[in-house]
Parts: C-alpha cells; structure tokens; sequence
C-alpha cells in the first residue's frame, strides 16, 4: 500500500510515520500541504495514485488555502481514499470553539467557556468567569499562545490588543489542578496508551511547554472519557487531554486531530507510528 503523509515538510513524525510504513512492508511518502494541486475534468491531481491518506499537519495559511485543503480531502474521502484523520473531525478539532462544544453536547464536562470578538464582551465574561481564565487562540496546539489571566488591568490590555489583531477572545475558566493532566491517546475504539504530564513549576503541562511527561495506566473511567471525546468529535486518531479539577470533577481540556508522539513513544514503550499504520492499513482492508 502507497500511503501519503501530509505535512509541511518532513520533520521527525513523518520520518516515524516512513520508518514503521516500510517495517509493515509499505510505503509513505510524504507530500506538503502546501503543494498540493487539483482539478475537476482534467488529469492534473497532486494526490492521485495514493491508497489512502495520513494527515500529520494542517500548515497555517490563509482562509483561502485552508478551505482548499480540507474541500481536497473531503473530496477524495467521497472518492473513496480512506483519510486519517477525516476531514470532517480535522474541521472540527481544529476549532477550540466548535470542539468544545461538541464535546459539552456529548455529556463531557469541559471548562466554562465565553467566545467573543471584542474586548468588552471579553472583559464582562472574564468577570462572570470569576477573574480566572485561560485565554487561547481559537487555532492553535501545544499550548502554544496560552495565556493565564487574573488581574483586571491587565485583561483589558490583553483583550484590547487581541481585538485589534481581529482576533476570537476564547475564555476558559481557570480550573485548579493538582499540577498535572492526562494525555490520552485514542485509536480507533481503544486507548493506545496514556501519560501523565507534570507541571514544571507553571501551571501549563504540555511537554511542549516545559511539562514532564510519565507512564501511567490510567482507570477504566478515564479510557472511557477519552473514547467518549474522541467519538463526539469524529476522529478515531486523537490526542485527549483529561485535567483532575476540585471535588473529584475530570474535565476534558481538548482533543487534538494530529497528536504528535515523541515524548509519548519512548515514556511508555508503545511504537506509536507503527500502531497508527497498522491501524490504518487494517481499516483500509476492511472497507
């Protein structure tokens, strides 16, 4: 089977992604995003010839571009070409506000959250969010652009500038920890395997930010909060984030449609990028 890897260049979860590929005996190759071509009524199709698709990166772009892709994978995946993750779960995953929200009209408890436009309305929903809040780009991983926010003045000028960026102001309540999450990797119906990541002396755990990640064989309650978000948002590939909050409450931060696992292979010993092709080749046949 002849895989593309769609990225944005071949960085060290494309190369996994390759090496486990050709150890089941297949072929990846990877194809940038941004490369990408295609036609109605003519032969040109950047994508053509492929078995199916793995999608590791959605690359920024414009509007525009971004649309492009996800109309280019929703139209091969009704052509037929397996697609992991779907698109439709890429659409939704990608969106903070619209993940969210699924994941509440599923029954999963998730932080309160205000989303916005202007500083104002931003500035009346710090206060009814308790003047503790985490402010996150509406786009965006790895908790790159989070911003804890506790003091009034300073909200303000955070909102106002993030106003004039044209930017969505996306409130969460502040949810007291005990300094750390869990990540929880879902694949297909089950959990792949688990971490728990510790805070290094600030309250984000991403590893990506600092956090130290840990093996850890997580409840039967918790996998099935982990199953039960990765199926409110349609993506059998995901990376749940579960925090331990005040009176034993378990909230579901995020769920991630291209998890990365670097950190999370060699902490519990599980190939991840070979679990991931098995997976996919084994539902391609199915089909």
């Amino acid at each position: 089977m002849q895989i593309a890897i769609l990225s944005a260049g071949n960085g060290w979860h494309v190369q996994d992604l390759i090496r486990a590929a050709g150890e089941l005996g297949h072929q990846a190759i990877p194809v940038d995003f941004r490369r990408v071509a295609a036609s109605v009524n003519a032969s040109t199709h950047s994508l053509s010839g492929f078995d199916g698709l793995i999608v590791r990166t959605m690359p920024p772009g414009s509007l525009e571009q971004v649309i492009f892709r996800m109309d280019v994978l929703q139209r091969l995946q009704a052509e037929g070409v397996p697609v992991l993750n779907p698109p439709r779960a890429l659409e939704i995953c990608v969106d903070k506000y619209l993940a969210s929200a699924r994941l509440a009209a599923a029954g999963l408890r998730v932080p309160p959250t205000i989303v916005c436009q202007d500083a104002e309305a931003a500035l009346e929903a710090f206060n009814t969010l308790g003047g503790d809040v985490v402010v996150k780009p509406l786009f965006g991983s790895e908790g790159r652009g989070m911003m804890r926010v506790s003091d009034h003045d300073l909200a303000w000028r955070t909102f106002r500038t993030l106003e004039r960026t044209q930017s969505v102001l996306y409130l969460q309540k502040f949810i007291h920890h005990p300094g750390w999450d869990l990540r929880v990797f879902v694949l297909g119906k089950r959990v792949l395997t688990a971490m728990r990541r510790r805070a290094d002396g600030h309250w984000r755990t991403n590893v990506a930010q600092g956090g130290k990640g840990e093996r850890v064989v997580i409840s039967r309650e918790m996998a099935d909060l982990a199953i039960r978000a990765a199926k409110a948002v349609q993506a059998p590939l995901s990376g749940i984030d579960l925090l331990p909050g005040p009176e034993d409450q378990v909230f579901v931060l995020e769920v991630n449609a291209v998890p990365g696992w670097r950190a999370l292979s060699p902490i519990t010993g599980v190939d991840v990028a070979k679990e991931i092709v098995h997976y996919f080749i084994s539902e391609f046949r199915n089909r």
